[in-house]
């Protein structure tokens, strides 16, 4: 490019110049910046944020659907009130189906597989057992949906929501379906509450007219018998990203 002369093209070449080694200078720290990664955070430190918000996912059956009630009134939601009004980001995912077994949970895990899952909340097999489904087959499933979802979540906490069949009377069946979730808990490292309808189960108060699902009442104990289990998970979550900062 030709230079500008006299003295309005002294300023003009003066300005080109100083303006040619401000871009010089930018495009060299951008290239340095890139290369040792400093320029943008990456995903990984992205979800180090302690801002970032933890996904919850509740993978479950009627009981987590809130079974004749309004979702606003299932566990899931009072969870995630219960979880902000104590400081945590969260965002709770109902994936509950009233009628839920096992094997269809296993069906229908990979639309919810596509997001990120910091934490499952699993609750199955109770209409696998009404059903007289296999012990090993009811395991075999369950297992299978935590394997797959840790598969693409490595670090996701797993909270196991024991169930027990409400029948009187004992048996090889009863008893071995009651010891699945404390075993799939040790097996798999995850928290267990050992049985999802302590204080519910049985009480006409607190169950619809079926005596089998809980009513909004029944639906806050639960929330309160999840959450025990739930809140060291984000407790801990919260205080690894916040010793990072």
């Amino acid at each position: 490019m030709a230079k500008a002369t006299g003295k309005v093209g002294d300023r003009l070449n003066e300005f080109a110049l100083i303006t040619s080694e401000v871009v010089v200078k930018f495009l060299v720290a951008t290239l340095v910046c890139l290369a040792v990664g400093a320029c943008f955070p990456s995903a990984q430190a992205a979800a180090r944020d302690p801002a970032a918000v933890q996904s919850i996912l509740v993978f479950g059956d009627s009981l987590s659907d809130g079974f004749g009630l309004s979702r606003a009134e299932a566990y899931p939601a009072l969870l995630a009130r219960k979880a902000r009004a104590a400081g945590y980001k969260v965002e709770v995912v109902n994936a509950g189906v009233s009628g839920g077994t096992t094997a269809g949970g296993l069906q229908r895990l990979p639309q919810y597989l596509t997001r990120q899952i910091d934490v499952l909340v699993l609750e199955l097999g109770i209409n696998d057992a009404f059903r007289g489904v296999p012990l090993i087959q009811i395991r075999a499933n369950l297992q299978s949906i935590i394997d797959r979802t840790r598969q693409r979540n490595p670090k996701v906490h797993i909270v196991i929501a024991g169930m027990q069949l409400p029948l009187p009377g004992s048996g090889s069946y009863l008893e071995g379906f009651g010891n699945i979730y404390r075993e799939l808990a040790e097996k798999n490292r995850a928290a267990l509450i050992p049985y999802l309808l302590q204080g519910v189960g049985g009480d006409p108060t607190l169950n619809l007219p079926d005596l089998i699902h809980p009513n909004a009442a029944g639906q806050r104990i639960l929330a309160e018998n999840v959450w025990r289990a739930l809140e060291p998970f984000l407790r801990k979550t919260a205080d690894t990203a916040t010793a990072r900062r």
